[in-house]
């Protein structure tokens, strides 16, 4: 399929949607913007000399625009994206692709129905380094794996329409899943809120496999860590996207047993060299090569979904105080 020079609109230009906006324009495909706020879209109109509008129905109505790319907050995730796939556009969607799994499963059914393309933005799964780490893992050099934790931990962007959980864990529990490659059997969460709206959250999930993994996330810390560490009975690895020089280390050190004493093997880390380049950047090359080739996301729908599955339940446990949620117990697309 070819796909004309300038096809994609942007909507939501705050936050993040202004980086988005500077990609595709950088990528020579954005046709408009779109923003409730005029003053915000202006200022990336004039900055990229792209066409804005406020009116979101506007970017609908353009019959250039084949594809459609939202940022808008969480909240209006499934309200935006079932009306772009209902106007016949295909749909990338920053993460939750929507805040239940009936939304999901609705916005689902419609992408089938209307032969539509959708991606969800989990943008770590493009990053170079959880690339080169998934193919470390897949090539045995970690051996069987064993344990996996995962921080994203910073001061801020403090928000009020989502908690941290929907905010920082979408990329965290998605990490995991393409490590594990199923959804874990139990979830339990606990954290901390202010007015209602939790600061901290830490996310325990047991997999079928014996793999055991947890996740911390908060926007009350007094310093940035986003960082993944994954535990094989042959070699450790630590993916630190904070650190400037060093985001891939491999430490080939390992526990070996005689009888019962545990005698600890320790070898030198490595750092592994990565590929220079911008994961967003990726992530929306990614994008346009499954609109021009009709192929379907790497993080497409039912990665949205398994995520979700998993936010819900450890939303579900988070309300009652850690109570453990049996994912067996629940219908899920994986």
């Amino acid at each position: 399929m070819y796909c004309q020079n300038k096809y994609i609109a942007v909507v939501g230009c705050g936050y993040w949607g202004k980086n988005l906006v500077r990609n595709f324009a950088q990528l020579g495909v954005l046709r408009v913007i779109c923003d409730a706020s005029y003053t915000t879209v202006k200022l990336l109109s004039e900055q990229f000399d792209v066409p804005c509008v406020t009116d979101f129905q506007q970017v609908l109505s353009l019959p250039e625009v084949q594809a459609v790319v939202i940022a808008t907050p969480a909240t209006t995730h499934a309200d935006l994206v079932m009306q772009a796939l209902a106007a016949g556009k295909d749909v990338f969607v920053e993460k939750p692709l929507a805040l239940t799994l009936d939304d999901a499963l609705a916005i689902q059914t419609l992408a089938n129905k209307s032969d539509r393309l959708l991606m969800v933005g989990h943008l770590l799964e493009y990053h170079p380094a959880l690339v080169t780490l998934r193919q470390l893992v897949a090539d045995g050099k970690l051996g069987k794996l064993q344990y996996l934790y995962s921080n994203r931990l910073s001061f801020g962007k403090v928000r009020t329409e989502e908690n941290v959980l929907w905010s920082f864990a979408p990329h965290d529990i998605c990490n995991i899943l393409g490590f594990t490659g199923e959804l874990p059997r139990r979830v339990q969460a606990f954290g901390s809120s202010f007015d209602r709206v939790e600061d901290f959250c830490t996310i325990n999930l047991e997999f079928a496999n014996n793999i055991k993994a947890h996740i911390f996330v908060s926007w009350l810390h007094p310093f940035k860590e986003h960082r993944l560490v994954v535990v094989g009975d042959r070699a450790m690895a630590v993916f630190d996207d904070v650190s400037t020089d060093a985001k891939l280390c491999l430490y080939p050190q390992q526990v070996e047993f005689q009888g019962h004493l545990p005698i600890l093997h320790k070898d030198a880390k490595q750092i592994i060299p990565l590929p220079q380049a911008e994961p967003l950047l990726l992530e929306c090359q990614h994008f346009l090569h499954c609109v021009q080739n009709r192929q379907q996301p790497i993080t497409g729908i039912k990665n949205g979904i398994d995520v979700l599955t998993i936010l819900e339940s450890a939303q579900a446990s988070l309300t009652t105080h850690g109570n453990m949620i049996d994912l067996k117990e629940k219908c899920f697309v994986s």
